[in-house]
């Protein structure tokens, strides 16, 4: 098995890619451990690269890793590491916003992942809507990202996906990582998430809450009145109704009020 260290060193990770490779050894034991536990589990990597976490996590007792790389020049690496694991082993070289993640592998399923910041927030949207079909997810943003996943009411970093995020699962800070954990270092800060399903949830649609929230936070200082004006045209007697002060903005409505008021709006429309 080629070493870590030499494999990064000929690969010379692509911006294009979005790619910083992890290399402290006792970074990607902390990340791997705050996923587990791991027995009988199917663990899912999206972007392994040079196989830096893929080493970590095939030393876990998990019954099927899969592995979906997008660059070719990787492959052949993440394949020398199938004869050190066990169970079953997929590496599938596809990017990973076309793929339905969720029906890869049995039950329970865990995703765990250094994503390129490019592609982070769609990833992270599309596995949200089917979270539940995971048992956790243990994902890498840019910090500025992470905080406007984990924001709360009334403060400037919250926003749509803080709202689609805290609806659909519990979201906890892991930690912080140093642009010199990687390599090449990035500009910015990184934090390791952990997503678990949240049960029970609020019952509305995904795109009734996607296009309300969409409607608030494009206006985000309008008062309400003003910004669902286009989706109700004389919104104010709708959020009355609701319990909802039509001279509130966007960001002073906490999760479980978005949700009362996308599923009486979908109600409404239907």
């Amino acid at each position: 098995m080629t070493p870590l260290k030499e494999v990064i060193r000929l690969l010379k990770a692509k911006k294009s890619l979005g790619q910083n490779f992890l290399t402290d050894p006792h970074i990607l034991q902390r990340i791997v451990a705050h996923a587990g536990p791991f027995e009988g589990r199917t663990v899912i990597e999206v972007g392994p690269g040079p196989g830096g976490l893929t080493r970590e996590i095939i030393k876990q007792p998990c019954s099927h890793v899969i592995l979906v790389e997008q660059d070719k020049r990787c492959i052949p690496f993440l394949e020398e590491l199938k004869d050190t694991f066990k169970g079953d082993f997929l590496l599938v070289s596809a990017d990973a916003l076309t793929l339905p993640l969720h029906t890869f592998g049995d039950p329970p399923r865990k995703i765990i992942a250094n994503l390129p910041y490019n592609i982070s927030v769609p990833l992270l949207l599309r596995w949200l809507k089917h979270i539940d079909h995971f048992e956790s997810l243990t994902l890498m943003f840019q910090k500025e990202v992470a905080l406007r996943i984990l924001a709360r009411s009334n403060t400037s970093s919250y926003g749509r996906l803080s709202i689609m995020t805290q609806w659909r699962a519990h979201a906890k800070k892991v930690f912080d990582l140093a642009p010199g954990a990687f390599f090449p270092p990035p500009k910015v800060t990184s934090t390791v998430l952990h997503f678990t399903p949240r049960f029970p949830r609020e019952d509305v649609s995904w795109e009734a809450l996607e296009k309300v929230t969409r409607a608030t936070f494009t206006k985000r200082r309008k008062m309400l009145r003003s910004s669902l004006k286009e989706l109700l045209g004389e919104p104010q007697a709708f959020l009355e109704s609701l319990g909802i002060n039509p001279e509130r903005r966007a960001e002073t409505l906490t999760v479980q009020e978005f949700c009362r008021l996308a599923a009486a709006l979908e109600k409404k429309v239907n």
